[in-house]
């Protein structure tokens, strides 16, 4: 566990290697032509959200000027419109995010918050000035937010205001939303950053293990601070034993591996061994296309053939969740996929 683990992204005062992105809302909302919507776009854990909440405190404030020394987008900490969206209390401040529904369900970005958002948005300011809007996940609306709700106010836009739309799958929005919007992509933080930040945030953690975090969440802190809290590192170490038992993975692996993942108590493990095990199959696939060094059981099968492979064992995480499945039998399932066509051991 962190020492001092982050604030969540509202509440965060630091913006970690995107001083860029950061620069370029600053110009363009000095230049008096702002964009009235923006998709912020990049992998989850990367500081998207914190980057829209930055953004809107400034705007909030008065768009001052950094002083010195300081990162873009600056507002103090004890500055009371820092304290307020901190709190999530401002009064020109709406954030429309999935929430849990009814008896567990799934979250999702519902309809009748993002109907909220619009009447919001009808309003004048409360305090005279902009307001803004911090859609977190529009990628997980459901099905008439975007279409019946959303797109009408994205066609017209309410005067002084901005909607901030953060997504780690901009893809999957639709080509009306991100046609409407500028986008402005976030980039992983190159592993000396990552190095540092993780030795402030994890210091009593192993030297070795904080490198190991550091580069299966691929430059993104967030997913690094996650992948610490949870059972990231012992996931990671199950998938490596999947890769070094490949091509054949014999049932007494099988069987050990699934019961290490499934036997955590940690509901999260599943998704997360099988997120590790995608990310380590799409990595060796891109080292094949490179014509890198490529680990030798790529060459088991067809590069296309481990690309469809890959959306399968997607599709089997999410339906074991939304399911309810035996974990145990997925993960069996799962593993005995990567054999090659025509091993049917058990």
């Amino acid at each position: 566990m962190p020492a001092s683990p982050p604030p969540e992204p509202r509440a965060n005062p630091a913006l970690v290697g995107h001083d860029e992105a950061a620069r370029a809302l600053v110009e363009a909302a000095r230049s008096r032509r702002l964009h009235h919507a923006w998709l912020l776009a990049g992998p989850t854990g990367l500081g998207k959200a914190t980057l829209a909440y930055r953004f809107a405190r400034w705007m909030l404030a008065g768009q001052p000027d950094a002083p010195p020394g300081a990162a873009p987008l600056h507002v103090p900490e004890n500055d009371p419109v820092f304290r307020r969206v901190a709190a999530g209390a401002h009064a020109d401040l709406f954030t429309l995010a999935p929430s849990t529904g009814e008896k567990g369900k799934k979250e999702v970005l519902r309809a009748e918050n993002a109907r909220a958002a619009v009447r919001f948005m009808a309003h004048t300011a409360a305090e005279g000035g902009w307001r803004v809007v911090v859609v977190e996940d529009l990628e997980r609306a459901e099905r008439e937010v975007v279409p019946n709700i959303l797109l009408k106010t994205l066609e017209e836009p309410p005067p002084r205001t901005v909607l901030l739309v953060v997504s780690a799958q901009p893809d999957r929005l639709l080509p009306t939303i991100r046609s409407r919007c500028r986008r402005l992509d976030l980039y992983p933080l190159p592993a000396p950053e990552m190095e540092r930040l993780l030795a402030s945030w994890l210091p009593d953690t192993a030297p070795a293990d904080r490198a190991a975090l550091g580069r299966i969440a691929d430059g993104c802190p967030g997913r690094a601070l996650s992948l610490a809290e949870g059972e990231g590192l012992a996931m990671q170490a199950a998938v490596e034993e999947v890769f070094a038992g490949l091509p054949r993975l014999d049932a007494r692996l099988l069987h050990s591996v699934a019961d290490k993942v499934a036997g955590q108590r940690d509901p999260t493990a599943l998704p997360l061994f099988v997120f590790l095990l995608r990310r380590g199959i799409s990595t060796a696939l891109r080292q094949a296309a490179r014509a890198g060094a490529a680990a030798p059981w790529v060459s088991s099968r067809p590069l296309a053939e481990w690309s469809t492979l890959w959306d399968r064992l997607g599709r089997l995480a999410d339906d074991t969740e939304r399911l309810n499945l035996d974990r145990k039998q997925a993960l069996l399932s799962g593993l005995a996929m990567l054999r090659p066509a025509g091993d049917s051991r058990r």
